[in-house]
């Protein structure tokens, strides 16, 4: 549990350890994660499912990628994160890994990974970290989740929390709805914050939580607080990148800021292409060869 606690190496430089726009090329770790929540340093992450994307995110300086079981919306066609398979997960975690020199790697564990108990968490964590090769891993969960936390932290493993919303419960939600409103729903989800903390979790994601709730948590933990749909008081912020870039059709949540309309532009190219292979323009002769 003390590795989420340590500051990074005091010989770096100044202006090296900045989370974003430092100029380190080493691998973030938790380390760097624990020390800019003492700076008091927002930090930006961002979800990758391959390589070619993730070293994009990872040459404009994003300190932290998420292998998220999001993936199964905005990559496989699943209607929603539940089917997604460890196989899946531990493909594209590899991709991703590959494809980056600087962020940390989150893979995430996929619906019916860990619900067992420790010893699955463990055995499937354990296969990320193996074959993916990534820095740490993800589970749902706050209270419940807090044995297998502690049990992947202690084998060495680091973990980022989720609590709040967590998608891979929609069918027990019924939809996903914003959680913590009211007196006991915001007590029961600052119970489940702090036991992740105390589990050994490096950081934790709040998911669809009112603003107000998510100041109070990232006030409260010592650990870093993940926002997406929570508010700007949070530590962190993380956006589903197809969401972020305009990739996404469709109606997208209210907490979601497009930032490029990239489904616009490739659409554009290709049908660009098209027209030229249509119309004889493509290839011209200097794509062609004698």
């Amino acid at each position: 549990m003390t590795h989420a606690l340590q500051s990074p190496d005091s010989s770096q430089k100044a202006g090296t350890k900045a989370l974003y726009g430092g100029t380190s090329s080493r691998r973030i770790t938790v380390r760097d994660i624990a020390a800019a929540k003492e700076r008091g340093e927002k930090w930006p992450m961002l979800t990758a499912y391959d390589a070619m994307t993730a070293s994009v995110f990872d040459e404009a300086g994003i300190p932290v990628l998420l292998v998220g079981d999001s993936m199964g919306n905005c990559h496989l066609g699943y209607e929603s994160t539940v089917p997604v398979t460890m196989d899946e997960i531990t493909l594209l975690s590899a991709a991703v890994v590959r494809g980056t020199k600087r962020a940390l790697v989150v893979g995430d564990l996929p619906f019916g990974s860990y619900q067992e108990g420790a010893v699955q968490a463990l055995r499937n964590a354990t296969r990320l970290v193996k074959e993916a090769g990534v820095g740490a891993v993800k589970l749902e969960g706050g209270e419940r989740s807090a044995h297998q936390i502690e049990l992947l932290v202690q084998a060495g493993i680091p973990v980022l929390a989720h609590v709040g919303l967590t998608p891979q419960s929609v069918n027990a939600y019924g939809g996903y709805p914003v959680q913590g409103r009211g007196e006991e729903a915001a007590q029961q989800l600052l119970r489940d914050a702090k036991a992740v903390q105390d589990a050994g979790a490096f950081a934790v994601v709040l998911e669809l939580v009112p603003a107000e709730l998510a100041a109070e948590v990232t006030r409260t933990l010592h650990i870093p607080t993940v926002g997406i749909g929570a508010g700007v008081e949070c530590d962190a912020q993380v956006l589903v990148w197809t969401d972020m870039a305009g990739m996404t059709s469709g109606r997208l949540p209210r907490f979601v800021k497009q930032y490029a309309q990239v489904r616009e532009v490739l659409g554009g190219a290709a049908k660009a292409f098209a027209e030229d292979v249509v119309g004889g323009a493509y290839p011209a002769e200097e794509h062609s060869f004698h």
